[in-house]
């Protein structure tokens, strides 16, 4: 690949070898040379700008969870070495909380949980990346009910008008990536599944997913058959239903010894109108920030991985009803 390492062989093995590198063997001074200077870091609870804040991000997450692996599932990417190539890389992380910090004191729990990273990379550095973290799964495996979090982390961050404001296009800023993914039809396909699932059109599910599709959703949770898709994207647009439903980027692929495969990052912004998963309407502005990896089979969606931050759902709801 030109203008990276020779001891990568191809873009999945750069992105899978410095995530063990900076993670696993302890490397956090690689990020000085894999991560740009300035770059901007996109989650759903906050963006952060600088390589340094990165840092110090990395070494306080492995001080709570000294143990913690990062297991890639699939790297979905676009793109190319000269122009740049963007990865969309789907970890499952397990960890032991063996130390004090954001989460409270150190629990002895152990967890698992996913991770949805898309990072674009020139020239053997990542400089500009959006992260979404099952959160939800996160505080329900160490005893926290996601909302419960939500309002204790409010009120340790010094309440809603001194708090870190969860993630809004409002306060993005551009950054050095500003592609939309590749043309693929299968990324199409599943672009176009979406847009027909948040217009209402659900039938679409039983038509385009495999009966025994498996879905791996927020919280953790694990929903079979064309009937648990159905009720985990009705669910969530129920929640919503005048938010501006948006496919923020969109790649799909095919590759030997794979599957068909599609990702796309996805995005819900507007009111908090509707009985759904978030309970009781509260007019709030919220911001979904959303990912969604799938793999094709002969009879359609086969599996499904969906991704968005339950607590910083709940966080913006909260900052609006007190």
């Amino acid at each position: 690949m030109k203008g990276f390492s020779d001891k990568f062989k191809d873009f999945p093995d750069y992105i899978l070898g410095i995530t063990k590198e900076i993670w696993e063997d302890r490397g956090l001074a690689t990020l000085n040379h894999y991560y740009s200077k300035d770059i901007p870091v996109r989650s759903p609870g906050s963006i952060v700008f600088g390589n340094d804040g990165v840092i110090a991000a990395t070494m306080a997450t492995l001080a709570e969870f000294p143990d913690r692996r990062l297991l890639g599932e699939d790297v979905i990417w676009s793109g190319s070495p000269e122009e740049g190539m963007l990865s969309s890389h789907r970890i499952l992380t397990t960890a032991t909380h063996l130390g004090d910090g954001v989460y409270g004191k150190a629990s002895g729990k152990k967890l698992r949980y996913r991770v949805i990273a898309d990072c674009h990379a020139i020239n053997n550095q990542i400089n500009d990346e959006w992260l979404i973290r099952d959160q939800g799964a996160v505080v329900r495996q160490l005893g926290w009910d996601p909302r419960e979090y939500a309002i204790d982390l409010i009120e340790r961050e010094g309440g809603h008008e001194k708090c870190i404001q969860p993630f809004h296009p409002s306060i993005d800023k551009t950054g050095p990536y500003t592609g939309r993914g590749n043309d693929n039809d299968w990324g199409e396909k599943y672009s176009d599944i979406l847009n027909r699932i948040m217009s209402a059109d659900l039938n679409v599910i039983p038509i385009e997913y495999d009966r025994a599709v498996t879905g791996f959703y927020p919280g953790g949770s694990e929903l079979y058959s064309s009937d648990g898709v159905d009720g985990f994207w009705t669910k969530l647009r129920a929640a919503f239903p005048s938010a501006t439903f948006s496919i923020d980027h969109q790649i799909g692929r095919e590759d030997p010894l794979m599957p068909p495969r599609a990702a796309i990052r996805w995005s819900l912004t507007g009111k908090h109108d509707g009985w759904g998963a978030f309970g009781k309407p509260t007019g709030a502005e919220v911001h979904v920030m959303g990912a969604s990896h799938v793999e094709f089979g002969p009879w359609g969606i086969r599996r499904e991985y969906t991704l968005y931050d339950e607590t910083s759902i709940w966080k913006q709801i909260a900052m609006k009803t007190g």
